[in-house]
Formats: structure tokens, sequence, C-alpha cells
């Protein structure tokens, strides 16, 4: 045991002294002779995980299989999302660690103004209030709440209603993952809730179909009425044609910000899954900063930035 323990210390420090160097590096990078500052926009939502399960275990409704890529540190996803000038991330608990957040919690103590967190609770375990408030004192800025055909009954669940309040209360985000026929059950919790935060991931996978279907997104933009509530401009890799330069989401772009404004929406990658091949960290930014023409520089900086920094940062 003690033999195995001295290697992984020092390729651990190693990835951590190389991170601090990349950082350093970006906030001071030179391109043809001149200077380029760092843009410092936020990455609303990516994924990490350890490849060493004996240390972070994963839950037991899970296979290691189900770890692809089998590595994705914070080390790794820091190497894509700093040339791309984006310097601070929203991590969102992966599904297979379920409740067991070490890592994520690691990962924001150590690079305290790099990260914040999106946790997994569990809203069936009382005492609710105890559960939300510990999660808040380890640093987690919001909860996922992940649809698996249930989301129809959140509105009615009385444990659901405590949670949306308590969030209220403790000043953190509800994160919805759901499907394009979910979005009446989010627009009737935001009704009795109208002062929680919610942050709809994905664009609520409107497109996931590889067709964009208006009746949906009417839905997805009527949720704008509700004036706490965002969406994350997002997973682009999974939607529509599924293609870089990913133009064919543009539309769908461009209708969210005439329903919501830019002060509402979020950019986000879905790392790790949006750097697998033929996909790119790049080409996701660069949808935003580079093809869409309709946007204004004050409507990129608020969504490559100022969305999230409000939301997951101050």
């Amino acid at each position: 045991m003690n033999t195995e323990s001295k290697p992984y210390f020092t390729r651990r420090h190693l990835c951590q002294a190389l991170t601090a160097t990349l950082i350093a590096s970006a906030t001071s990078s030179i391109a043809n002779g001149a200077t380029v500052e760092p843009k410092n926009w936020i990455d609303a939502h990516s994924h990490v995980w350890h490849p060493d399960t004996n240390r972070y275990p994963i839950s037991s409704n899970f296979k290691k299989e189900a770890m692809q890529p089998a590595s994705f540190t914070a080390e790794e996803l820091l190497a894509h999302c700093q040339p791309a000038g984006v310097q601070r991330v929203v991590l969102i608990q992966m599904s297979f660690y379920e409740s067991d957040h070490r890592y994520m919690s690691e990962v924001m103590q150590r690079y305290p103004k790099t990260f914040s967190g999106v946790s997994l609770i569990d809203w069936n375990r009382k005492p609710l209030q105890r559960e939300v408030k510990r999660h808040k004192r380890a640093g987690m800025r919001g909860f996922r709440m992940h649809s698996r055909g249930d989301a129809q009954g959140w509105p009615t669940d009385r444990n659901v209603q405590q949670l949306w309040k308590l969030a209220n209360d403790q000043d953190l985000a509800i994160c919805p993952l759901i499907n394009p026929e979910d979005i009446p059950a989010v627009d009737a919790l935001c009704k009795k809730f109208p002062n929680t935060k919610v942050v709809v991931d994905h664009f609520a996978r409107i497109g996931v179909s590889g067709k964009i279907e208006k009746d949906r997104l009417d839905q997805l933009c009527r949720l704008a009425e509700h004036r706490n509530t965002h969406v994350k401009t997002s997973a682009f890799y999974a939607l529509g044609d599924k293609q870089t330069p990913y133009l064919d989401l543009l539309p769908m772009i461009q209708r969210m910000v005439a329903a919501f404004g830019s002060d509402r929406l979020m950019w986000a990658s879905d790392c790790p899954y949006q750097v697998q091949t033929p996909h790119n960290y790049q080409s996701s930014i660069d949808l935003i900063e580079k093809h869409a023409n309709f946007l204004s520089e004050t409507d990129k900086t608020a969504i490559l930035r100022g969305t999230a920094e409000r939301v997951f940062f101050a």
C-alpha cells in the first residue's frame, strides 16, 4: 500500500504544478508579438471525475464502464478551457457519483477562485433543511434536478416544493435537467416559487432528436415570464444537426435572446462530452463569440461571463 501511494502523490502534484503554469501563462499569452489578455469567460456547465474509483468510489447503481472517458480530471478540463479564454467553470456533480461529492468538493477547495459547484441532493431525505444548509456550507451554489420520467409529478410533490422554497431562502439555484415534455412542470413550479433562481440545462434538450420543435421552443420561451428563470445555451454537440460549427442552432439562440435577454442566458460546454471526437471545445465557444452575428459585444459578454458570474460566483 505504501509503495503505491508515493508515485500517485507525485503524479498528482505534478498535475497541479502543470495546471498552475497553464493558468499563469493564460493571463498574458503572446500571439504574434502582442500580449493577449484573458477574456475571463465562464463555462457554466462541465463535469469532472477521477479514474481512481477506490479513492473516489462511484455509486453501486453504475458500472465503471459508464465512466467514458475513463478519466476527466479538473486538470484535464482546464487544459481545454484556458486556450479558449475560459478562466472559471461551474462544476455539475456527475451522475455516477450520486450523493458522494468528495472529488468535486476537493477540486473546488483546491482551486477556490476557479470552480463553483452544483450538487445532487435527495429531496426525499429528512430533514431536508439541514441537507440544503450542509450543501451550501460545502460551497455549492445550486441543486441539479434530474428528470427520469417523473418531472410531471414535481409540482405536487411536497418535498420538491420544500426544496424550491429552501433554495430561495438560502440563495441557491435550482438547475433542472429536463426533456422538452417536462417544461410545463418547471413552469408550474416557477409560478409557485417566483423568487427561486432557476437555470434550465441545455435548452431543455430541445433539438436532441435532431429537430427543433417550434411548439417546445415556444414553451421554453414562455418561461421568460418568470424573471428569475435562466437558460443554458449549451451542449451544442448533442442538438440539431450535431455537427460543427453548429450554425443550425443560431435561430434557437436568437429566439432565446429575444425572449430572455442575454442577461438571463449563459453559455456552457457540457464537457467532457463537448470534447469527444469529432467535437472540440473551441467550436462550442465560437458559436457564441464568432458566429452569432446578431449578438452585440455586450450580449456576448453577458452570455459568456456575466450571467453565470452573477448566479454562480457572486
